[in-house]
């Protein structure tokens, strides 16, 4: 894949990340929850209901997962912008460290809370965010 190709993919990995923190960002006020509340039961799949996003606790952490999430895809938009070009193996690399992180701990952590589905829809996050990203880019 070329430069510019890797660049553009940043952004698509970008989008992909930050759309799900508005969409957890609907779950802290429960007349808005309904779109987190669906996404959230097809992820523990089958869809049946059972998944909510009710509680202060719940409304808080829901806060706290929309923030990180929509942050960190507009970080990854930030350095395809500010910093690829002087340093495409860089941030190539950190988007690598990053996701693996991110799909390690969120899989894990999926399996052992009993919503293995979750470790299941990872793998497809995964592959959508890392792309071509994988090999380093031919100038």
């Amino acid at each position: 894949m070329s430069h510019d190709f890797h660049k553009f993919w940043l952004k698509i990995s970008a989008i992909v990340i930050a759309s799900f923190g508005p969409v957890a960002f609907l779950a802290t006020m429960p007349e808005y929850s309904e779109v987190a509340r669906f996404s959230l039961d097809v992820l523990v799949w089958p869809v049946d209901g059972q998944q909510t996003y009710e509680g202060p606790t719940m409304h808080f952490v829901s806060a706290l997962l929309g923030g990180f999430l929509f942050g960190w895809g507009v970080m990854i938009w930030c350095l395809s912008v500010w910093v690829y070009d002087a340093e495409p193996e860089g941030v190539r690399k950190s988007l690598l460290v990053g996701v693996l992180a991110w799909f390690f701990l969120d899989s894990v952590g999926s399996i052992a809370s009993g919503a293995w589905q979750n470790a299941v829809w990872n793998i497809l996050v995964l592959l959508m965010i890392v792309g071509p990203m994988w090999r380093p880019a031919k100038n």
